[in-house]
């Protein structure tokens, strides 16, 4: 097993990073909880896969245990569907002394830490992740948030899991497209932080040998986060090299109303995005374009921005989160494989970053 210690200033918390973990969770949380009322919340798909498992073992060491399963997807990540976890949490009697669960990906993760943040002023809530995108990162550091019409995650709050409960075993069951989605975010950590992580993904042959290695991705990806965490917890500072891809990523994600591309595959066109451009304006290192769409394309992931109306997305982005005053916004771009930064740029200028041609 491999365990991550997260130490905040006013929170320290494990990550559990081990095969199998999922069977065993109620005997690690029994000698913490113990006759504790637990409430899972999940997604209709992770439910028929590992609900029971996860359960048994719960059951297993003397916890009550409800459970709240809601439509799988981003669509599933709004105020509408957190009123109706709010219901049940309210129907169950759950107490601020009982504990929230979150199994599934990242937009379970998201809405159910929002819910446990917020639901009687806050409640304690713990980790499950089961795609390779809450595995590496969104599980990880506390943000929990929702979407609102205008963007995405502008209504959220840093609000960290008591434990974090990572099963490489689970990943076994992702179809190419969510396995796909998941390496975008492996692949961010590589170039933003740590070149081995995709010298590694470059040597494998298969997706196999990939799952097989998962554990030390993991693990790299986790502990490159916890220290960005560690040192930035609020995100404003070197944490924000975390968001390489996603200003672009998350306004193509709503541009096509959360339905053409996943948030891997929008961030992958992120990347590349401005990596191109980066490259060409003299930021960015020689040949990372190249090599960035190399292994995104060896992943199953798209590198090519498609054809759109880009000044939506440009207006897109003033809203979002990374926004300052000044009308400026923070951009992450590279200087070189494994070395990214932080720069402020005025919005007008962001399709200068984005769009080598005329706006259509």
């Amino acid at each position: 097993m491999n365990i991550i210690d997260i130490a905040l200033k006013e929170k320290c918390y494990k990550i559990y990073i081990e095969r199998g973990i999922l069977k065993s969770a109620g005997e690690k949380l029994k000698s913490v909880y113990r006759d504790r009322s637990i409430v899972v919340i999940t997604d209709h798909n992770v439910e028929k896969l590992y609900l029971d498992a996860l359960k048994k073992s719960l059951l297993d060491n003397g916890f009550k245990v409800n459970t709240i399963s809601i439509a799988p997807g981003e669509k599933s990540k709004t105020l509408g569907v957190l009123e109706e976890v709010y219901e049940k949490l309210c129907k169950f009697n759950t107490r601020r002394s009982d504990i929230i669960v979150s199994l599934g990906g990242g937009v379970v993760g998201d809405l159910a830490g929002f819910a446990a943040a917020t639901y009687l002023r806050g409640i304690r809530y713990i980790q499950v992740p089961t795609s390779i995108l809450a595995q590496v990162d969104s599980s990880v550091g506390g943000k929990v948030a929702v979407d609102l019409p205008w963007g995405k995650n502008l209504v959220g709050n840093f609000y960290h899991p008591d434990a974090i409960f990572i099963d490489p075993e689970v990943l076994i069951s992702l179809n190419d497209k969510f396995f796909s989605d998941g390496m975008s975010e492996v692949i961010k950590y590589g170039f933003i932080r740590d070149k081995s992580i995709l010298k590694d993904l470059n040597s494998y042959s298969k997706k196999n040998e990939t799952l097989d290695n998962m554990e030390n991705i993991i693990y790299k990806c986790c502990n490159i986060k916890k220290q960005l965490v560690e040192t930035d917890e609020r995100d404003l500072g070197d944490r924000m090299i975390l968001n390489f891809g996603h200003t672009l990523g998350h306004s193509l994600e709503r541009y096509y109303d959360y339905g053409k591309y996943s948030h891997g595959e929008a961030v992958s066109i992120g990347m590349a995005c401005i990596t191109k451009r980066t490259e060409e304006m003299g930021i960015t290192e020689n040949g990372t374009y190249d090599y960035m769409k190399c292994i995104l394309k060896k992943y199953g992931l798209p590198t090519h921005m498609p054809d759109l109306d880009r000044q939506v997305i440009i207006n897109s982005i003033a809203l979002d989160k990374k926004s300052l005053g000044e009308n400026l916004i923070n951009l992450i771009v590279l200087e070189e494989v494994g070395k990214a930064k932080i720069m402020k740029v005025k919005i007008s200028q962001v399709y200068d970053f984005l769009f080598s041609d005329k706006i259509k």
